[in-house]
């Protein structure tokens, strides 16, 4: 991502008002904070249009 002020990618609030956790995807950094962390792994499908590819990744059961 170019943003250089690292963000979540799904609420968009910053490193300096969230802890972050870096995401390495399709040669990407991507952040995402914990409260959002659920959403990649069991409902990806809402991270369409946030994060590239979002619509292929299976959700965990």
């Amino acid at each position: 991502m170019s943003d250089p002020k690292a963000k979540c990618l799904y609420c968009e609030q910053t490193m300096d008002e969230i802890p972050l956790v870096a995401i390495h995807y399709r040669d990407q950094q991507y952040w995402i904070c914990p409260s959002h962390m659920p959403l990649l792994i069991h409902n990806p499908a809402e991270l369409v249009g946030r994060l590239p590819g979002a619509e292929k990744l299976t959700p965990h059961p």
